[in-house]
């Protein structure tokens, strides 16, 4: 089922339509060094063997898996004499990002000086898993997932071509082909995988019901219908990989529907993640953190229950612990927002940068020995407790007795913070609102 022209490849338009450059470079024949970075079954290892047919280059398949340095520099040394014999190779790594650094290393030269065409087929971040050096010597190409269409038209390509589907009359039925199209999840080695097992399951239930009705000359009858695609991709997991690209997507999706008060969408992504096996420790992690990053004193009880959440998890487990992250994920993105403490501790951390080196004023050290007395540690000190709990003495240091960082918002709880401060820093904080 491999294509044999790039009309035959279904998806990555935008490298592949009339005028994408990977095209261009394909039929011009000015191939430099790749990395394919994409989901499986987008076509990458497919793209890779057509380019190598196109181009009519010498295709040498590497699994980083199984492979080392030692076949790595037998397959550049084979390379090096049939490139001058005018024949050129493209090395076709898979699952690239298993490498270690040294074994990419090995490749650093060979990619330089053109004795190999480096093509690379990876499913995680290249600029994660990928070395530097070898990384800014190639192109990265990004695959996405094949749209319904795209899988459609291979699932037809392969019921017209497919010498083993062939052997069968095939009926599948319009909600059986969209069914699979929509279950594999824009992975084609999924959807034929399914077809073929579809195929399997239909033809198993026919012999077992000894009803063929045709001569052994004829092919037999096989209707596909949507129970058979559903029975086929049952086990089929969720797109999920704890280390790569989906774990940083999904979880900044988890986050950002907290902060943006939006329940039904945190719901949805928590059930993502927790479906798909994620550590509900790392989720409760970012719950803590958001608490106070995003809701701070709008609403200082979600600091409170996100750390009881964590403390559940660690104390209960999955799966009960899955009801307590859900609570505290509703809760979270239910709250008041404020992100005042955040903004608050950048500024201060801006102005500790500029100069670390402001002395503590004399009044706020603490005078320890008899020395420092003298030296008027702590002279001029007002004792807030003898002035009613509030002496209004600054204490922050020279050039930057009015500096104001923490802003509180009228969100929740932080409007009251924000009333209480503005009483007792009048001079300070008066029109503070006009420095924001």
């Amino acid at each position: 089922m491999r294509p044999a022209e790039l009309s035959e490849f279904f998806g990555q338009r935008h490298l592949l339509g009339p005028d994408g450059l990977l095209r261009k470079l394909i039929e011009t024949d000015r191939l430099h060094s790749m990395i394919f970075w994409g989901e499986p079954g987008s076509g990458k290892t497919t793209l890779a063997r057509l380019i190598a047919r196109i181009t009519q280059s010498e295709f040498i398949p590497i699994s980083a898996v199984s492979s080392g340095v030692g076949e790595l520099r037998k397959v550049i040394n084979t390379a090096a004499l049939d490139r001058n014999l005018g024949r050129k190779t493209i090395v076709f790594i898979d699952e690239i990002h298993r490498w270690s650094k040294a074994q990419q290393d090995a490749l650093l030269h060979a990619v330089e000086d053109g004795t190999v065409v480096l093509i690379g087929a990876t499913t995680e971040n290249p600029s994660f898993e990928v070395i530097g050096p070898l990384l800014s010597r190639c192109r990265v190409f990004r695959f996405y997932p094949l749209s319904a269409s795209d899988i459609e038209a291979i699932i037809e390509r392969a019921l017209e071509k497919d010498d083993y589907l062939q052997q069968f009359n095939i009926q599948l039925e319009p909600e059986a082909r969209s069914a699979l199209a929509q279950y594999s999840g824009g992975d084609a080695r999924v959807a034929l995988n399914g077809l073929e097992i579809a195929v399997d399951l239909a033809l198993s239930e026919k012999e077992g019901a000894g009803d063929y009705g045709e001569s052994a000359a004829d092919k037999p009858n096989l209707s596909i219908n949507q129970a058979f695609i559903e029975c086929a991709l049952m086990e089929r997991l969720g797109r999920y990989d704890k280390k790569g690209e989906y774990h940083y997507d999904v979880i900044s999706a988890f986050i950002k529907s907290l902060r943006g008060s939006d329940p039904d969408a945190a719901l949805y992504w928590l059930a993502r993640m927790l479906d798909a096996g994620e550590d509900p420790k790392f989720i409760a992690r970012r719950m803590v953190i958001l608490a106070s990053e995003d809701i701070g004193n709008a609403n200082p009880t979600a600091l409170v229950l996100a750390v009881a959440c964590a403390e559940a998890v660690q104390f209960i487990g999955m799966p009960e612990a899955q009801l307590n992250l859900a609570q505290t994920a509703i809760y979270l993105s239910s709250s008041p927002k404020s992100n005042a403490t955040y903004i608050a501790l950048a500024e201060a951390y801006g102005d500790v940068r500029a100069d670390p080196g402001r002395p503590v004023p004399l009044h706020l050290r603490n005078a320890v020995t008899g020395l420092m007395k003298a030296m008027e540690y702590g002279k001029g000190y007002q004792y807030d407790h003898d002035h009613g709990g509030f002496a209004g003495q600054s204490h922050l240091p020279r050039g930057l007795e009015e500096r104001i960082y923490y802003r509180p918002t009228e969100s929740g709880a932080e409007k009251t913070v924000k009333e209480r401060l503005e009483k007792w820093w009048k001079k300070r904080r008066g029109n503070f609102e006009d420095d924001k």
